[in-house]
C-alpha cells in the first residue's frame, strides 16, 4: 500500500517520458582527407518496434537520400544512392554510415533519420542539427561543355630593363640634337661667309665730288704728268 501511494505521488509531480520518441544525436563536423568517411548517427529509442529504417540524407532541406539500412532481429538490408559510395552498419544504438570515393562536389550537410517501420504506429525521428561533411579536393565539374581555353597572363617587364631602355633613347636625342645643333651653326656661318664681300669700286675724294665727274668714274692722277 504504501508503494502504491510513492508510484501515485511521483507519477502525478514527475513528468513522464513520451513513450515511442526516437532522439538521434550527430557529430557537427566531419573532415574527410583521404575520401573516406565515417558518420555515426547515435539515437535512442523507448518504445517497442522490431523493423527499423535508417537512412542517411544530404542537403539542407535533405532532398537527396544517400543510402539506408532497413534491419529486424534476422534480416539486414543496405540501399545506396548511384551517385554515392555508401553502406550503413547497425550496431546497439547506433548507425554508422560508411563513404568512400568522395569528391569536394559531395561537401554539404548530412542528416540521419531512424524511423520505426513495424509494429505500427510510424514513428521517426525529428530532424537533428545535421553533420557537415567537409571533403578536401578539387571541385569537380557537373556540367560537360567544350574545354575553354584560359590566357595566362604575359609577364611584366622587369624594371631595370626599362630604366635602360629609357636612358639608352634619353642619350640617343641629345646626341641627335647635339649634331643638329652643330650643323646649323656650321651651314649658318658658311652662308654668312658667302655673301660679305668688299666693295672694290673707287671712291672720289670729298673735294672732287662737284666737278662733275660720275660717281663711278675713277680718279685720275695728275702728278704722273709733272716733271
Amino acid at each position: 500500500l504504501l508503494l502504491y501511494f510513492i508510484n501515485k505521488f511521483f507519477s502525478h509531480f514527475l513528468p513522464s517520458l513520451p513513450e515511442n520518441k526516437i532522439l538521434v544525436a550527430q557529430h557537427p563536423l566531419l573532415i574527410v582527407a583521404n575520401q573516406t568517411a565515417t558518420l555515426v548517427c547515435n539515437y535512442t529509442y523507448n518504445g517497442t518496434g522490431k523493423e527499423f529504417r535508417a537512412s542517411l540524407h544530404k542537403g539542407t532541406d535533405s532532398s537527396v537520400e544517400v543510402c539506408s539500412i532497413s534491419w529486424n532481429t534476422t534480416i539486414i538490408i543496405n540501399n545506396s544512392n548511384k551517385e554515392f559510395n555508401c553502406q550503413g552498419e547497425h550496431d546497439k544504438n547506433k548507425v554508422i554510415f560508411h563513404l568512400w570515393n568522395m569528391n569536394a562536389n559531395q561537401t554539404d550537410i548530412y542528416f540521419c533519420k531512424i524511423e520505426v517501420m513495424y509494429p505500427p504506429p510510424y514513428v521517426h525521428n525529428e530532424k537533428s542539427n545535421g553533420t557537415v561533411i567537409h571533403v578536401k579536393g578539387k571541385l569537380r565539374n557537373l556540367y560537360r561543355s567544350a574545354p575553354t581555353q584560359i590566357q595566362e597572363p604575359q609577364s611584366a617587364i622587369p624594371l631595370w630593363i626599362l630604366g635602360t631602355l629609357t636612358g639608352i633613347l634619353a642619350l640617343y636625342s641629345m646626341l641627335i640634337t647635339a649634331v643638329c645643333i652643330n650643323y646649323w651653326q656650321k651651314s649658318k656661318n658658311k652662308k654668312y661667309h658667302q655673301s660679305d664681300y668688299m666693295n672694290m669700286t673707287p671712291r672720289h675724294p670729298i673735294y672732287q665730288k662737284n666737278k662733275g665727274y660720275p660717281s663711278y668714274a675713277p680718279t685720275r692722277d695728275y702728278t704722273a704728268y709733272r716733271s
